[in-house]
């Protein structure tokens, strides 16, 4: 029952967005838990995991097999393997660090429990987006985005979101169990409460449209074929696709081409950076694009502004396994998968200056870069818009691309900016201050996204304070649990 539970979890997410069954999932996991010892909820809870991550990201299995060449067995090998990591180091101790704070209040029929799962719940959330490097994807959150409870997003983040949620869900079971208990009630009422108060809050302008002109912008999806795309062979046809692709828009000021378009090293076309530099200041346009690049000993997956724009911004966020290989000269050259093109990246300085883009300093972030809220958040301030890079070809048509561009809505909502995405094969859209896609094209064919693009100024609450405020709460509710237990054993 808990996998099933956490299986079904996937269905709250994009693309599906059946936000209210992770309601469900949230009410059967507060309930599967009860009067367990907190060895038995970590063996329920690995069960859960495995369900809720097995599901959720089981896109893992397409970049495995279709482009690591790993054969089926293999790669689902290593999912399952992957999957069940993530139960282990996750779900499995969050269950039973929350069982044993209740087993600490002496009962499981009042309040206290209802403050444990959620404070424990969200707290683990945060611990897993920093945790061996961080996967902070899939957070409870994210499924509220389209939600009148989304208002909240500018003030407390993601995990904000994420609290609200369990903590309605949790309070609402436990009523179901003692509908005598007022205090429970009064939870349930006060987070209905909070929650719908982030309908007026939707209607604060957090930022404001500066008063400098909107700017112009083509972003260019060139949807090269991943399993060609680093073969010798297959770079001029790629330089030329992106080339002609971009000819007809160098009258705009802004032309994005997305993560690793040219995939080759920046130091191997030099030449072609020169004349695309000279194009763009002779047309007043800044060219921004993903490519490799080599720099004392290191190689970076960068991004590069030219023509009007100036700077490069060395990705600092690495993938393990597809940009660096932990434990290398244990699984390096083992199979295929270990071995992809360009997973030998260095992680970029902490301290390194914003592109210059069309006169304007911009947060950049490459791929994966853009589901770490705090992260995002901080390099965003000051910053009048965003731009992102990726190249989920590796994701196939999996799930996985509309996770990620949901969580890349997100990061807009949060931080009040508006945001140009650009992908080899899709999702590219431009995303307004609140989240909302004004524009996309299709998936999966080349193609060009034209718009208009706002500089904003101010910043969000969450910009300033980022997660810190949900975190100390979360920590205040663990301590309000504790007080419960010696006020139970006093």
């Amino acid at each position: 029952m808990a996998g099933f539970a956490g299986a079904c979890a996937t269905l709250a997410f994009s693309p599906f967005n059946l936000w209210p069954v992770l309601i469900l999932v949230c009410i059967a996991a507060f309930s599967l838990m009860r009067s367990l010892t907190p060895k038995q909820a970590a063996w329920r809870g690995g069960w859960f995991g495995i369900g809720f991550y097995g599901t959720g990201v089981s896109w893992v299995y397409v970049s495995i097999h279709h482009f690591g060449s790993a054969p089926p067995p293999l790669a689902f090998a290593l999912t399952a393997l992957f999957v069940m990591a993530l139960a282990l180091v996750f779900t499995a101790p969050q269950f039973a660090f929350y069982r044993w704070l209740c087993r600490r209040t002496g009962s499981d029929d009042h309040w206290a429990p209802v403050l444990l799962f959620s404070a424990t719940w969200v707290l683990f959330e945060w611990v897993r987006g920093w945790l061996l490097t961080g996967f902070p994807w899939l957070y409870a959150g994210y499924v509220l985005i389209d939600t009148p409870m989304a208002g909240w997003a500018p003030i407390s983040g993601v995990l904000g979101l994420s609290l609200l949620l369990v903590l309605f869900s949790s309070s609402l079971a436990q009523y179901l169990y003692n509908r005598n208990d007022r205090s429970v009630l009064t939870i349930l009422v006060v987070t209905t409460c909070v929650s719908l108060t982030s309908i007026p809050l939707q209607s604060i302008q957090w930022t404001k449209k500066s008063d400098e002109r909107v700017l112009s912008f083509a972003a260019i999806q060139g949807n090269s074929a991943q399993n060609l795309k680093w073969k010798p062979g297959h770079l001029d046809e790629i330089i030329e696709r992106y080339l002609s692709m971009t000819h007809p828009f160098w009258d705009r000021d802004i032309i994005l081409w997305p993560e690793n378009a040219i995939p080759t090293l920046y130091q191997n076309v030099q030449s072609l950076m020169e004349q695309l530099n000279a194009k763009g200041q002779s047309t007043d346009t800044t060219l921004v694009l993903g490519i490799p690049w080599h720099e004392k000993e290191h190689f970076y997956n960068s991004t590069v502004s030219l023509g009007t724009g100036e700077g490069h911004y060395f990705k600092q966020k690495l993938v393990p396994f597809g940009e660096y290989v932990p434990l290398e000269s244990v699984l390096r050259n083992l199979i295929a998968f270990f071995n992809l093109p360009m997973s030998s990246f260095s992680r970029g300085s902490e301290h390194q200056p914003p592109l210059q883009v069309a006169g304007h300093p911009v947060a950049t972030y490459v791929c994966y870069e853009v589901v770490y809220p705090d992260f995002s958040a901080a390099l965003a301030r000051n910053m009048g818009f965003l731009i992102t890079i990726s190249n989920d070809t590796w994701f196939g048509r999996s799930i996985g691309p509309f996770q990620h561009f949901q969580m890349t809505r997100m990061r807009s909502l949060e931080t009040g900016r508006y945001m140009i995405r650009g992908t080899n094969d899709g999702i590219t859209a431009l995303i307004n201050h609140k989240g909302e896609v004004v524009s996309s094209i299709p998936q999966y064919q080349a193609g060009v996204l034209t718009g208009e693009l706002p500089v904003m100024s101010g910043e969000t609450p969450f910009m300033r304070w980022g997660s810190w405020p949900v975190l100390i709460l979360c920590l205040l509710f663990l301590k309000i649990g504790w007080r419960t237990r010696r006020s139970t054993t006093a």
